[in-house]
């Protein structure tokens, strides 16, 4: 198994990339870093592990050390010895827990002892000192336990904890009567002591909160940008109407649309100009021109329901109705055989054959693992026999379609065809706008 980097790897690898005049400021610190992330280290940690440890053994060896080395002396030397052996006796017991950890890395053992020593020993201070006041409200630092716990443990964890931290407080509360007397500190000293714990205890308090709203905001944050992709990427697939209701509803979509008008586009002698193309080049082509596609739906306010190798399936009046819906798409294929007479596409003159018909429709979504919108009925399946019927070069419609068109469009009339499953039709093409036309 790979083993996980931690806190220290990482601050060392980062002053080993700085500039030279300054590995030397921080060569130290980032030694010291490192080697409180490998106290209790283990190589199967998780990154989020790996980083509590380092941070519970920091936080561990800092509390310890101001308890046995300032706060101790400071009660010792003011004349309160019980006082002081508490914070003494609280340092000693830290750092050998710390070392035990070193020794078993038994993490769960350790982070209890961690979150009980500060819950009890502020209590303990208080009962040796007087009470409340006279201890200046020490008591306040058994909150550190619940809130380490918010970190370290988590909030199921941390429930309990808090609920430890409010008995202890009410206990003090009603021993106060019990264990009030003079105290030997100096009444300057009770008030620095005031302010100190008020102002540590709150220190801590705002310094989580603060470093969980920065979490929470990152992650909404980012929460935002993945349902942004997400959002994209299902806009890709279906229409927006259709997306709102299936993000909103497990339900059948299924919709029956009266007037609708349907297009097919296919690449003329596709096939065997693709038999002489490489995978690359015949995914580029496609992509060029299907590309192009898009940006005429986009312009003409039309959908694009899906492609079959080198056909191109778009469509008016679904499932945003619309009266125009032949005009519509008879302008998106004039537009296209405009384009790709005078362009090329990967270095090849394209001609396609595109087929239109209107009229009633059925559409829907299908499937559960890659759905796609799609439509059915008669006039969608003749709608593909006007392109497969059709001529290359030419944009032909059945008659439903050129009687919704032909009063602004130019038509000339095919004849009868011969279509499969439909028989003879009479078919037209489009040539072009009449003048004076929208």
């Amino acid at each position: 198994m790979k083993p996980i980097k931690c806190v220290g790897d990482k601050a060392q690898e980062a002053a080993q990339q700085r500039p030279a005049g300054k590995q030397w400021l921080t060569g130290e610190l980032q030694r010291v870093i490192g080697l409180i992330a490998r106290i209790g280290a283990d190589p199967r940690d998780s990154e989020d592990t790996c980083l509590q440890k380092t941070l519970l053994v920091f936080s561990s060896l800092m509390m310890a050390s101001l308890a046995a080395f300032i706060w101790g002396p400071i009660y010792m030397i003011s004349g309160e010895y019980l006082a002081g052996a508490i914070p003494l006796s609280y340092g000693v017991i830290s750092f050998a827990s710390i070392a035990v950890f070193a020794r078993t890395h038994q993490y769960r053992r350790f982070r209890t002892s961690q979150l009980l020593l500060p819950l009890l020993l502020p209590f303990f201070l208080m009962l040796a000192l007087g009470g409340y006041v006279n201890s200046s409200g020490v008591v306040l630092w058994s909150l550190t336990s619940p809130l380490g716990a918010l970190v370290f443990a988590g909030r199921r964890q941390a429930k309990g904890w808090f609920v430890a931290f409010l008995a202890l407080v009410v206990v003090a509360a009603l021993l106060e009567p019990l264990v009030s007397r003079a105290s030997h500190l100096p009444y300057f000293l009770k008030i620095i002591f005031y302010v100190m714990n008020i102002g540590a205890t709150s220190t801590v308090a705002f310094v989580l909160l603060h470093y969980f709203v920065g979490q929470k905001d990152t992650a909404l944050r980012l929460l935002d940008i993945e349902r942004n992709k997400s959002e994209r990427l299902l806009l890709n697939i279906l229409p927006r109407e259709i997306a709102e209701v299936l993000k909103g509803d497990s339900r059948t979509i299924a919709s029956h649309y009266d007037e609708v008008s349907v297009l097919f586009a296919d690449v003329v002698s596709f096939t065997p100009m693709s038999a002489m193309m490489t995978p690359v080049e015949l995914v580029d082509l496609l992509n060029e021109v299907f590309c192009y596609f898009d940006d005429l739906v986009e312009k003409y306010g039309l959908e694009k329901i899906k492609t079959v190798g080198d056909c191109y399936m778009a469509a008016a009046g679904v499932p945003r109705p619309r009266s125009d819906h032949a005009h519509a798409l008879v302008n998106m294929a004039l537009e296209t055989q405009e384009y790709f007479r005078t362009h090329e596409c990967a270095g090849r003159r394209l001609t396609f054959r595109i087929g239109i018909n209107s009229g009633p429709v059925v559409a829907g979504v299908i499937g559960r693992m890659k759905f796609i919108y799609d439509l059915w009925g008669d006039t969608v399946n003749t709608a593909s026999r006007m392109e497969s019927h059709g001529v290359g070069g030419r944009i032909q419609i059945t008659k439903s379609t050129y009687r919704l068109v032909s009063g602004d469009f130019a038509c000339e009339p095919r004849g009868t065809v011969d279509v499969k499953g439909k028989g003879s039709m009479e078919v037209w093409h489009v040539v072009g706008k009449k003048v004076g036309a929208l």
